[in-house]
């Protein structure tokens, strides 16, 4: 007797959908986030739904690609393709994965400063990460349970944390609802444009369908048997609707708390609130009436200024949960297209 759905059975396959989710959570994904709030306000959260729509699509296809063939993505390109294309294609996911790794680092760096208070520079917080990210994997050892327990716990303090931002600055709730579903976007220019191919690149990234396509070749599936393929494919299709689900409101959290508190307003506004609030960043921003333009770093600082230290430190926890999830998970997805 075969039930439609069990609990159970979700709960045996949980794991790898959570660890790809982390992609669409690195520190280029709030950095892409927060600048398209401050840029273009509420009017670009609907780019933001749709890419994630897309990369819950094609993560399906390299799920669905390791559980039919017991073959993960680089594997299946290994044995298609011949040797010069599939050198070419190797370098290419290298350079991706290289490319996004980079910002991870840097993202929890610039986690680590902010929550030292300028005490540990940038490359110390470098190291700290390329450290603290091989010794985090060798939770690999003990089993893949436990490594995936760890990655749940980096995504509920994602959640908490920037939770935490959203509360505090307490976003319009039309304007958010109106930004997500009218495919619309008024007065808007080039910055804005910028921002929405940006948003896309950060959230759909080619090294996760490698991730993703190996990560689900943990589970056994009895792949002689159709049921039991199907089954697979249905539990883990769940599960990244889930996963993304989560990493979608996250996403959000930082568009809306930027587009609420910082859309149009110039550095002159936040050089004279962060000067009341007595904040040792004012200097960052120059009093002029130019367009405010912010960063991982400057958005800390700003919010800093705005809602109290709490919400700094809080921003600065959340990133370096991002960032050090997002490098563990790169770091991953190499190992795989390395073999």
């Amino acid at each position: 007797q075969h039930s439609c759905f069990s609990f159970r059975k979700l709960w045996a396959f949980t794991g790898p959908g959570f660890l790809m989710s982390i992609a669409y959570l690195d520190p280029g994904n709030i950095e892409s986030d927060l600048q398209s709030g401050a840029v273009a306000g509420f009017k670009l959260l609907w780019v933001l739904l749709l890419a994630t729509v897309i990369g819950l699509l094609l993560q399906r296809l390299a799920a669905r690609l390791g559980v039919v063939t017991g073959l993960h993505l680089a594997e299946v390109c290994n044995r298609q393709y011949q040797k010069f294309p599939r050198i070419i294609l190797w370098l290419m996911v290298e350079l991706a994965i290289i490319g996004s790794d980079m910002q991870e680092v840097i993202g929890s760096a610039i986690a680590i400063n902010l929550l030292s208070v300028g005490k540990i520079p940038l490359w110390g917080g470098v190291l700290i990460t390329i450290a603290d990210t091989f010794v985090f994997l060798f939770l690999d050892k003990y089993g893949l349970r436990k490594l995936e327990a760890f990655f749940g716990l980096l995504i509920t303090i994602m959640a908490l944390t920037f939770g935490y931002e959203y509360i505090t600055v307490k976003p319009n709730q039309e304007k958010l609802l109106q930004g997500l579903f009218i495919p619309y976007c008024r007065d808007c220019g080039t910055p804005q444009l910028e921002q929405a191919v940006g948003i896309v690149g950060a959230v759909i990234m080619p090294h996760n369908m490698y991730l993703h396509s190996a990560l689900v070749k943990s589970r056994q599936v009895n792949r002689a048997d159709k049921r039991e393929v199907r089954e697979a494919n249905k539990y883990f299709f769940i599960e990244s609707c889930i996963a993304l689900f989560v990493s979608f409101i996250i996403n959000i959290f930082v568009v809306t708390v930027f587009a609420e508190a910082f859309f149009n307003k110039t550095n002159a506004d936040v050089n004279q609130v962060c000067a009341n609030s007595s904040s040792p960043h004012s200097s960052l921003f120059p009093n002029n009436n130019q367009t405010l333009e912010v960063d991982i770093y400057k958005g800390g600082v700003v919010l800093g200024c705005y809602f109290g230290p709490a919400a700094l430190y809080i921003w600065a926890i959340g990133i370096l949960a991002a960032g050090q999830s997002s490098t563990m998970t790169g770091t991953y997805s190499g190992q795989f297209v390395m073999e």
